[in-house]
């Protein structure tokens, strides 16, 4: 039974927190025991947002050292989780002693790790004993085929694996450390990357399977083509807007789909969609953080949240695409030109609305002028924008120019200038989205 507390703070295990809570991912795991397809980790941009990708490997002492420095600045930080920039469990020294050092800190604290889950059958009693309430595992496919398209080889037990039998050893210890870690009572997500012709189809059987075992939630992430990576190299492509939505929909036939994911950095810090890994300023001097004052403030975010259970049962048939600019707390509080996200809902006659996605874009306000107006570089940002949300019908923000507003006008999308909670704000412009729907 998957206990309350256990989702309420968690940015990742629960949709509305991610718009109140942050997290930090403290890179303190270099080594990786399998080679995906898909992966360069030795490849760091500071703009990337991207797992394994890390600036800076710390050590137990240094990330314990800037998580406490990170409480004090960051009074909504609820979660600090293990994930890279390798895998955690296979540098099990290093990630014990960080997570034992973090407990120490504040019980309240919300240990999360990710995994690929390769050794996770041999660590799951240590996980439970440490009080680790969250574990993410990453499975791409329950079909050794499929797999071995996937992973070139992985090490185990001083044996190096490749092809099916590789694939086969990890998707064995995989499904069996699932299964550990809900007989356990630790909440498990798992993590797939979306591959076209590769295992679209196929994850609906990962989720049906994950499912059976005991996994809470299953997150369907586009591939991301790392530069130098085999696939990148062998010229495959990232999924469209729409393939990932309906394999999403699939799987969430089946189980709760995580549809807010950021596919964070290992070492990102903050909200979701807002990093601020690589903003030195936010580290303080002062290490001590005052844990009634973040106590009170963590319990006014709670108190602010709207639980969320069911998904809307309305018909949504007839439902219209909506973007929303947001810099997180439940509400539109973005101006169009300094976005590098937008929410993507769903909304039908009835107001009903249900999160599908998140769009990454390139803010392309410079500052210098009307926003869209700053010349080659700026229009063509904002015609990759456009054609991003496209499929949109209106699109939600705190502030536009005359310029951008009129261009994704002739475009079909038309823009809204409003503030407020993001729900209360789709359910008062229904009236346009039942002219659009028409």
């Amino acid at each position: 039974m998957v206990s309350e507390s256990a989702l309420l703070k968690h940015p990742c295990y629960n949709e509305e927190a991610h718009h109140h809570f942050a997290r930090m991912h403290v890179a303190v795991a270099p080594k990786c025991n399998i080679r995906c397809n898909y992966c360069n980790p030795k490849f760091d941009c500071v703009n990337e947002s991207r797992p394994g990708v890390v600036s800076e490997v710390l050590s137990p002492e240094e990330a314990s050292d800037r998580v406490s420095r990170t409480m004090a600045q960051l009074p909504n930080l609820s979660v600090v989780g293990i994930a890279g920039p390798g895998d955690p469990l296979a540098n099990a020294e290093a990630t014990f002693r960080t997570f034992r050092n973090l407990a120490s800190l504040d019980p309240d604290l919300h240990l999360c790790l990710s995994t690929n889950g390769l050794m996770l059958p041999d660590y799951v009693e240590e996980i439970k004993e440490l009080g680790i309430r969250h574990v993410t595992v990453t499975m791409n496919a329950i079909d050794p085929k499929i797999g071995a398209r996937i992973y070139s080889n992985i090490f185990y037990q001083g044996e190096v694996y490749r092809d099916e039998a590789a694939a086969a050893l990890l998707i064995e210890r995989q499904l069996l450390g699932i299964e550990m870690l809900a007989k356990a009572g630790v909440l498990c997500k798992v993590n797939s990357v979306h591959i076209p012709e590769v295992n679209g189809e196929h994850l609906r059987e990962v989720t049906r399977k994950v499912k059976e075992l005991g996994a809470f939630s299953h997150n369907i992430m586009p591939l991301i083509l790392s530069p130098g990576s085999f696939f990148e190299k062998k010229g495959f492509r990232v999924p469209t807007n729409e393939e990932s939505i309906e394999v999403q929909r699939a799987s969430a036939e089946i189980m709760p789909v995580m549809r807010h994911c950021r596919q964070c950095r290992a070492d990102a810090v903050g909200m979701l969609g807002g990093d601020l890994s690589q903003t030195p300023e936010m580290m303080p001097a002062e290490r001590y953080f005052d844990k009634s004052a973040r106590d009170e403030i963590q319990q006014q975010l709670l108190s602010r949240m709207k639980q969320r259970h069911d998904e809307p049962k309305g018909d949504w048939g007839g439902a219209v695409r909506v973007a929303v600019a947001t810099r997180g707390s439940g509400e539109i509080n973005q101006h169009f030109g300094h976005a590098k996200e937008f929410l993507v809902y769903e909304v039908n006659g009835l107001g009903e609305s249900r999160l599908i996605g998140v769009r990454k874009v390139q803010a392309y306000c410079n500052g210098t002028a009307e926003c869209g107006e700053d010349g080659d570089g700026g229009a063509r940002v904002f015609s990759e924008t456009v054609q991003m949300l496209k499929d949109c019908a209106l699109l939600l923000c705190s502030g536009i120019g005359k310029a951008p507003a009129s261009k994704l006008q002739y475009a079909g999308i038309m823009p809204i200038v409003c503030k407020g909670e993001i729900d209360t704000q789709l359910k008062k412009n229904v009236k346009y989205l039942n002219y659009f729907a028409q």
